[in-house]
């Protein structure tokens, strides 16, 4: 990329500060950035880094004001939320490092998927039988789409992404790399003596539109039906999604986190990473959980916050921690000494 400081406020509709003609050519962290870097302020805590920057440009709030001279070279674009403006910009440069929209000689396709127009199809891919591509995706390199697999418009499967068979994954969705949509559940049923008989896993994920799968994750097809991930859902890397499961709309989870079969996760929840759920729950709407926390029954209550292990309402929680603190350094303490002087004056007057 390489723009002026006037171009760039306008496309955020800010306001510059500076010379409006200095041009920058890269996107910077400010501790790091050098002359030519377009940086930004949105944390307090790194203001100090503004009076030292090499940046060429920084987007700093409105309501941002200099408490130390600032570089000389510095130019800043004033925007009402500075966050927000980089991560537009981020998006902007993503863009423009799109990949050309070609199909690699080396990629394996089945004369029987239906391939559209515009995508990008890497080295070593592999699109198996009756598989649909929508238009614009990309299915980068040593990626697989099972058979009868369905993709929307405008989705990307990054590198050793598998989406197996009969799954159905919607618009403008991003599998990072490694993850296993489609994989089966864990289904076995208990024989006589120390056996367990595999239970065939028949059903499929449903990925909705707008949804994006972190590294390394994976969702198991259903046992009968369909393991569905609602519209918007964002999942880390490392999360562990069981069979049946359904996690709502716009719900966002972070890493590590086990869903157990069957649990339903509601709307708009918040979960933190390493948590665990156990098989059969239903968690309301906007339910926020923290993390390293074991949710072992349901949650009802819409927009609750819970935690620990098994995990209770917050202020629950923090009311009990506080009370081992003030067991371990008062009350503890203060009878093993009183027994020690029981055993003093015991050995005494014996």
């Amino acid at each position: 990329m390489q723009h002026t400081a006037g171009d760039l406020a306008d496309m955020l509709k800010g306001l510059v500060e500076g010379d409006s003609q200095v041009i920058v050519n890269q996107l910077s962290k400010i501790e790091l950035a050098s002359s030519g870097s377009l940086t930004f302020l949105s944390n307090p805590d790194y203001e100090r880094y503004l009076y030292t920057t090499g940046a060429s440009v920084a987007i700093v709030p409105t309501t941002f004001t200099a408490t130390q001279p600032l570089p000389a070279a510095l130019t800043l674009i004033r925007v009402t939320d500075s966050y927000a403006a980089f991560a537009q910009l981020l998006e902007f440069a993503s863009a423009a490092m799109a990949l050309p929209r070609t199909v690699h000689p080396a990629a394996v396709i089945s004369e029987s998927a239906q391939i559209h127009q515009n995508v990008y199809i890497g080295a070593l891919a592999v699109i198996e039988d009756g598989a649909t591509i929508g238009e614009e995706c990309e299915i980068h390199a040593h990626a697989t789409v099972g058979r009868n697999v369905r993709i929307g418009t405008n989705s990307k499967l990054h590198s050793g992404v598998q989406v197996l068979d009969n799954c159905i994954i919607g618009s403008g969705c991003t599998i990072q790399a490694g993850a296993i949509i489609g994989s089966d559940g864990f289904g076995f049923a208990p024989q006589a003596g120390d056996g367990y008989k595999k239970i065939p896993q028949t059903g499929n994920v449903i990925l909705h539109d707008n949804c994006e799968v972190g590294a390394a994750t994976t969702i198991d097809r259903a046992t009968l039906g369909s393991t569905i991930i609602e519209e918007g859902v964002k999942l880390d890397n490392q999360i562990q999604v069981a069979h049946n499961c359904t996690i709502g709309a716009h719900t966002v989870i972070a890493a590590q986190t086990g869903i157990a079969g069957s649990t339903t996760i509601g709307s708009r929840c918040m979960i933190g990473g390493q948590v665990g759920f156990a098989g059969h729950l239903k968690i309301a709407d906007g339910v926020k959980i923290a993390a390293q926390s074991g949710v072992t029954t349901s949650i009802k209550e819409p927009d609750s916050v819970w935690q620990g292990t098994p995990a209770t309402p917050i202020k629950d929680y923090q009311k009990r921690q506080i009370a081992l603190r003030n067991l371990s350094r008062h009350r503890l303490m203060d009878r093993l000494e009183e027994l020690e002087k029981i055993q003093q004056n015991t050995r005494t007057s014996s």
